[in-house]
């Protein structure tokens, strides 16, 4: 079959969709990602073949500017689930987020994406959650569509909600903002808003199931496998570390996209280099500026995939992003989570935090001695570290990327 990988215009969402279409072109599928002209670097040094569609979004510039944007209610898709909200809560909430999220992620794409679909002829389209061109695309050209998640199913869940509360509204207040958006962008080609096409006839979830909110789609579970892009095994990574090995690392998109962290990195550097353990700071070069001389026991890198680098560490602190959450998962670091409220973030904190795998702290909680004391915990109660290889042991025995293909190909053959 061929499959059409329709991802949202950010690196770090191209690379949760690599293993899988890498698994689809092991097994023999023709594979296509599409995506805005300044992510064909990323897709093809991932060994895929790139379809740049469109123009590249512009809303880097605006979030370096609105830095405080990531803490804003309408940001935090946390707290959607049906009883924590009212039907006028979600319609403001979505009368915000599509013109000033969604669209401007999907309208410099959409065009585009349906020409290419219709000109390639896919059998499934598979996107990100919040990537609708993706949506439309499938519809308009007859593929069958799935949502591949880099998020507990919040967005999924909070159109739930909607759903479910519109119900009870007189027929003259049932706004649906999300609708009527896709409406408009889909009816040049014919395409109507429906809630299989925001939801997919099914969805692929990495997320360990005793960590997924509650929700009644159709889900394929399939393990996560982590792709860091460009990745070497430093020599001193085959070492075995003489204490235990904490790792802090902030990612890419606090630097990259709002104009830096939302932490004391120096400060907490310094008070992790306070206990009994070897500090690894995975750091961008941008991020390492202004640090100063570091203690004996810290080591600044870059470059160094999170991947070669978390099997041989005893606890985490980073920054609530999904791919650096999920390989700490995956190799049962405990982990410490100083984030912002964006997304499922904090729903994603709190539930590893009832697991017993690890802490989350809104980052204005995260002064360096508190993240020190807290990773100490991490270190000296085992019950974090057993709690962190039981959520691991039950990723493990998802399916892989690898197993669910046939599965992928029996429903696209169906839908």
């Amino acid at each position: 079959m061929r499959v059409l990988f329709a991802g949202l215009p950010e690196k770090s969402h191209v690379y949760t969709m690599v293993p899988l279409a890498w698994a689809l072109m092991a097994a023999g599928h023709e594979v296509l990602m599409a995506n805005a002209p300044s992510l064909t670097r990323e897709i093809t040094g991932a060994g895929l073949i790139a379809a740049p569609v469109g123009r590249d979004h512009d809303l880097h510039s605006e979030m370096v500017i609105a830095r405080d944007s990531q803490d804003a209610d309408v940001a935090n898709w946390s707290r959607l689930g049906y009883g924590d909200v009212d039907h006028a809560a979600l319609v403001a909430r979505y009368e915000i987020s599509v013109p000033y999220g969604f669209a401007r992620y999907n309208d410099p794409v959409l065009d585009d994406l349906v020409a290419l679909a219709r000109h390639w002829k896919p059998d499934l389209v598979v996107r990100d959650p919040i990537a609708y061109a993706g949506a439309v695309a499938a519809r308009a050209c007859g593929a069958a569509h799935a949502r591949l998640l880099w998020c507990a199913d919040v967005y999924g869940r909070a159109r739930a909600t909607f759903v479910e509360l519109a119900q009870d509204m007189p027929e003259d207040q049932r706004t649906d903002p999300l609708a009527d958006w896709i409406d408009e962008r889909g009816r040049p080609y014919g395409v109507r808003c429906d809630e299989e096409l925001l939801n997919g006839q099914f969805t692929i979830d990495t997320l360990p199931p005793s960590l997924r909110p509650a929700g009644d789609l159709h889900t394929l579970s399939m393990r996560y496998v982590p792709y860091n892009g460009r990745a070497v095994q430093e020599n001193w990574l085959r070492e075995e570390p003489k204490r235990p090995r904490i790792c802090v690392t902030l990612g890419r998109t606090n630097t990259e996209a709002y104009g830096g962290d939302y932490v004391d990195v120096p400060g907490i550097l310094r008070s992790l280099s306070r206990l009994d353990a070897e500090i690894v700071a995975a750091l961008l070069p941008e991020q390492t500026e202004g640090l100063g001389e570091l203690p004996d026991n810290v080591r600044a890198v870059s470059g160094v995939a999170l991947n070669t680098l978390l099997p041989g560490c005893s606890a985490v602190v980073h920054h609530g992003g999904w791919g650096t959450f999920s390989t700490s998962l995956v190799n049962a670091v405990p982990q410490l989570a100083v984030s912002t409220l964006v997304a499922d973030q904090e729903l994603r904190g709190r539930s590893l935090e009832e697991a017993g795998a690890g802490f989350f702290l809104h980052h204005s909680e995260g002064d360096p001695d508190r993240v020190a004391d807290l990773t100490r915990r991490l270190l000296e109660d085992p019950s974090h570290a057993a709690a962190a290889r039981r959520l691991r042991d039950e990723s493990a025995a998802m399916p892989s990327p690898h197993d669910i293909v046939p599965e992928l190909a029996a429903l696209a053959a169906r839908g």
